[in-house]
């Protein structure tokens, strides 16, 4: 390992700011991050402040906008983006439905997905299609995680009366990364078109683990949140949306923070960026939190750095993986990103697997489509637990 990894003692250090890691294997990033010290501290410092200063005093109100604007800024530094383009919500769901409800949907257009969409995005488009008579259609991604072309299966699939294409970024049950830029040029391109396609894309594994500049992807909408790999505190994430698309997405959910008001307080319009789709009143400290969380991953390495270090680990995870009897990884090379999913081989379950593994102090998680275990690696992640995490997977064979 010498020379491939960052020396022991340098990453050591580093850990010790995230107290999860403390007794703990952690491979479940995919799921929820570990929270840094620096955030809790900053959350419950931010309580303080307020409680100190006075909830909804005039000094109070002013600083919270300043901490909503400082937060935009620190995420649009993430993703490459305008400040002026984010939209702060409370996950990545959230995110998706104000894209996927703000679209002026008509009877007869046409939604599509790939097959390897979050529940909660498939139920979405759904109730879209029982309220608004739209048809929706499903194209098989997961046949190309080892081979086929995603690009040229998503623009098959596309029809004249396609208003939205709904895809992840990253593929949460297999790790596959979509060609995203090269997916949105082929909407815009698709030439039966009758007005311009839009893609949203889901960003749950690919905002905090992929170096991003979002303007240069071309993506419309952009949903992603701040609990998994950027490691902040449940319950802030956002919204990106691409400037040329924001007259063309209406707001669904309204209230005082999206609106401009006259001279009697009576609401104008809207405001004139993505904060028109911001509603009211949020559990502000949180916003500190996640700018706290950016700032240690930021203190270690850029997103790029960062990236290379987990696909690093990554690749290891799938080597050491694929020498096992009992295990097929997923995919035949190695992985893009920070996921690696794999089945056993050996008839056993994986539920119990991944449950017996926890009472060893190995967090991984279980997927049912496709039926696999995913274990997930961050630029922080030791060689030394990947290398632990392997043999007791190879212990167990005959356990479970």
């Amino acid at each position: 390992m010498t020379g491939i990894f960052p020396a022991q003692s340098s990453i050591d250090l580093h850990r010790q700011q995230f107290p999860a890691l403390a007794n703990k294997a952690y491979f479940n990033f995919g799921g929820q991050g570990t929270l840094p010290q620096a955030s809790l501290d900053a959350i419950s410092q931010t309580y303080q402040y307020i409680q100190h200063n006075g909830p909804f005093s005039t000094g109070v109100n002013a600083w919270l906008m300043e901490e909503g604007n400082a937060t935009r800024e620190a995420i649009a530094s993430e993703l490459g983006a305008p400040t002026s383009s984010i939209t702060l919500t409370e996950n990545v769901t959230v995110g998706c439905n104000i894209a996927m409800w703000g679209i002026d949907w008509q009877a007869g257009d046409h939604l599509l997905m790939t097959d390897c969409e979050h529940p909660g995005v498939i139920a979405t488009a759904y109730e879209l299609q029982r309220r608004y008579n739209i048809e929706v259609s499903t194209c098989p991604i997961l046949a190309t995680l080892n081979e086929g072309n995603p690009v040229e299966v998503i623009a098959e699939h596309l029809r004249s009366r396609t208003k939205l294409v709904v895809l992840s970024h990253l593929l949460w049950n297999t790790g596959q990364i979509l060609p995203l830029a090269d997916i949105v040029a082929a909407c815009r391109n698709h030439p039966t078109a009758d007005a311009p396609v839009r893609i949203l894309a889901d960003a749950a594994q690919s905002a905090g683990s992929l170096p991003l500049n979002l303007p240069e992807l071309g993506v419309d909408f952009y949903a992603f949140t701040g609990h998994k790999w950027f490691c902040g505190p449940e319950g802030i994430g956002g919204l990106y949306v691409r400037p040329d698309a924001l007259e063309s997405l209406h707001p669904t959910f309204i209230g005082w923070r999206g609106i401009t008001f006259g001279e009697k307080g009576e609401p104008t319009g809207w405001k004139p960026d993505g904060q028109r789709y911001e509603v009211a009143t949020s559990a502000y400290p949180l916003y500190a939190g996640l700018r706290a969380a950016i700032a240690t991953h930021s203190a270690w390495g850029t997103p790029q750095e960062r990236y290379e270090q987990i696909c690093k680990l990554s690749e290891y995870l799938w080597r050491k993986l694929s020498q096992l009897d009992q295990v097929h990884c997923l995919k035949t090379s190695p992985p893009e990103a920070g996921l690696v999913s794999f089945q056993l081989t050996n008839g056993k379950p994986h539920k119990q697997l991944v449950q017996s593994l926890e009472q060893k102090g190995f967090l991984l998680r279980t997927l049912v489509d496709p039926d696999c275990i995913r274990a997930c690696v961050h630029y922080f992640t030791l060689p030394s637990e990947i290398d632990q995490l392997v043999e007791a997977v190879e212990s167990m064979k005959d356990e479970v």
